[in-house]
């Protein structure tokens, strides 16, 4: 049977969705089991690592019901990023996977950053410091659980862990390896004076694989779990945002792309390696080159968290709540009445980097509708971009002339004019709706051959019917004044909020002693 299609498996924090894809980037069938997100504690995120293997394997095998097995020519891996599991020898896990919205380890990125020196750390690594890159959570168990660090053989990202459940090999591919804080982006080796300096043994560390490039083959055990045949090729994929970058073909410095996912990822390609505290620095999947990346925790995680702690309606409920919500929020004005909201419920990476940032809503009167707080909490997820990516553009030097935009978010027509207009640039809503999944296909296409390089598979495989929306010029006036507004509300605010978040800090602290 001729093999026509390759499967990109898109491991997130709440599903894993196995996805068929043909020569041309046409979506055929899908496979998706959820996983479990833990949260023990206040500030940290765990989940079973088995779970991604279950999910993984569960979602292969719901999709091989539809799809015959024997066309599949190869698979390959987007993962979430900056997720890892720590395991012995036998690859069991010695303790609950750490999730990237997992905070624990703030106390070891300060002194980590001291001791080597934050801008010497960025220089290598591409990211600035902060809670969420691995290496300093890698230091917090050494330190508060050295019994357990002494057991662990192999730290493996969520990709590195599948590739060994598929292939039996601990390896990773060097897109999903340097979010972990501990990869030389230059020449894209794990960095021993980080690794020694964060007391982390290199022989725990797996092996490195460029994006494309084979890791290993399906084994009997993996395809009886899964359907996979024997000798399924395992193809090097990426991170989900550089997958994401690819997968919508943001191959070009002009073009941004923005994920409106759980968090709100944007980023634009970069030939060369440039790094500055306004950014991160992810490697591309692609043949070469780096994504400048701009993060908010918060993206439809804040819609969620407002139809949930806010509306309390269920999940059936949701859709039709927020419809009603959108409908109140497109009659309320630019500037919602002069609501604004900072929407750092989960801290702030780009450009502030500072994890004990929280979330404000400042202007509420008696006048204030629901309506107006919503189109304030959309307004702030586009400012911030605005403002954060601004910052990127004036650091590498570049400038963009459009936004692709992906992610659960984009079926909102007012968020997307919104960033439009905030943005004064058009936005075009890509008609892939599972651009990471793609990017890892466009990855096994070229990893088998299909393709002469990563590039013409992108480019090839990535879709063309675009929803564009335009930017009104007198409204992207008007948020042009609402930016200077914006812009100066968190520096003056900073300080006040690091003094209330000590203060519930220390609260917790006494109701746990009770």
């Amino acid at each position: 049977m001729n093999k026509d299609l390759v499967i990109g498996i898109d491991s997130s924090t709440s599903a894993t969705k196995a996805i068929a894809w043909t020569r041309d980037g046409k979506f055929v069938a899908e496979g998706r089991m959820s996983i479990l997100l833990s949260n023990p504690a206040p500030g940290r995120f765990e989940q079973d690592a088995d779970e991604w293997w279950s999910s993984t394997s569960g979602a292969l095998k719901q999709l091989l019901k539809t799809v015959n097995p024997d066309r599949i020519a190869a698979v390959s891996i987007s993962n979430q990023r900056e997720t890892f599991g720590l395991f012995d020898a036998n690859g069991n896990a010695v303790m609950p996977g750490m999730v990237w919205l997992d905070e624990r380890s703030r106390n070891q990125a300060l002194q980590f950053s001291k001791d080597v020196g934050s801008a010497h750390i960025r220089a290598i690594t591409g990211k600035p410091v902060d809670v969420v890159v691995p290496i300093y959570r890698m230091i917090w168990v050494r330190e508060e659980y050295p019994e357990i660090f002494e057991k662990v053989e192999h730290f493996a990202d969520v990709h590195c862990f599948l590739n060994f459940c598929l292939t039996g090999k601990w390896a990773t591919s060097t897109a999903s390896a340097d979010p972990s804080g501990m990869l030389d982006m230059v020449t894209k080796s794990w960095s021993e004076e980080l690794l020694s300096a964060a007391g982390i043994p290199l022989a725990i560390m797996p092996e490195l694989i460029e994006p494309g490039s084979l890791i290993g083959e399906v084994t009997q055990a993996a395809a009886d779990r899964c359907g996979l045949p024997v000798g399924t090729p395992v193809i090097a994929g990426g991170g989900d945002g550089q997958c994401a970058a690819c997968g919508v073909g943001t191959i070009d410095p002009s073009t941004a792309y923005m994920n409106l996912g759980t968090a709100l990822v944007a980023g634009v390609y970069s030939p060369e390696f440039k790094h500055d505290q306004a950014f991160r620095t992810e490697l591309a999947v692609s043949d070469s080159g780096y994504i400048c990346e701009t993060v908010l925790k918060s993206g439809t995680f804040l819609i969620d968290w407002v139809a949930r702690e806010l509306g309390g309606v269920s999940e059936e409920e949701r859709p039709a709540y927020l419809e009603q919500l959108e409908k109140e929020a497109t009659n309320s004005p630019i500037g919602a009445g002069g609501i604004v909201v900072l929407p750092f419920w989960q801290g702030s990476m780009t450009p502030h980097w500072d994890s004990d940032a929280r979330g404000i809503i400042a202007g509420l009167s008696g006048s204030s509708k629901r309506g107006d707080v919503y189109r304030a909490l959309l307004e702030g997820l586009a400012l911030d971009q605005a403002y954060a990516l601004e910052k990127a553009m004036s650091a590498t030097g570049g400038s963009i002339d459009h936004i692709v935009a992906i992610g659960g978010g984009s079926a909102s027509k007012l968020l997307l004019q919104i960033i439009a207009d905030a943005l004064n640039v058009p936005v075009l809503k890509s008609g892939v709706t599972e651009a990471s999944s793609l990017g890892a296909a466009m990855s096994a296409a070229y990893g088998v051959g299909w393709y002469v390089s990563l590039a013409s598979a992108s480019r090839s495989m990535s879709q063309s019917d675009f929803q564009i929306t335009n930017p009104d010029p007198k409204r992207a006036a008007r948020y042009a004044e609402l930016r200077q507004i914006y812009d100066e509300l968190w520096p003056t605010i900073s300080s006040w909020n690091k003094r209330l978040r000590s203060f519930a800090n220390e609260d917790l602290a006494l109701s746990k002693t009770k």
